[in-house]
């Protein structure tokens, strides 16, 4: 996949992330409800939002960082070794800034 299809790719994610986010956002705004077992529950329910949240946001800056990579014309070298990233490993992980063996960690 070229950089061009990447980037779309990773557009259309972006722009799904910001609608999920606005729908929780809205969610979490809601009043709890006035009985205190319906409110118990609702408050589980936030705290299951609020975690979804933070994992689409952390999405949302790998994805623009990616972005960024792309209109500099780093994407798809390693940010830790500077090798090219295997298409494979963009193909499941189109926002990686490493290579599979700077990720291990090795």
């Amino acid at each position: 996949m070229d950089p061009v299809a990447r980037k779309a790719l990773l557009t259309a994610r972006r722009q799904a992330l910001l609608v999920d986010l606005a729908s929780i956002r809205d969610q979490l705004d809601d009043p709890l409800p006035q009985d205190w077992d319906d409110a118990a529950i609702e408050q589980e329910d936030d705290e299951v939002l609020q975690a979804l949240g933070h994992a689409h946001q952390a999405e949302l800056n790998r994805i623009d960082a990616a972005l960024r990579r792309i209109d500099s014309g780093d994407y798809g070298f390693c940010a830790g070794c500077g090798d090219v990233i295997l298409p494979a490993r963009l193909d499941l992980l189109p926002d990686t800034p490493l290579c599979a063996h700077c990720a291990a960690g090795a």
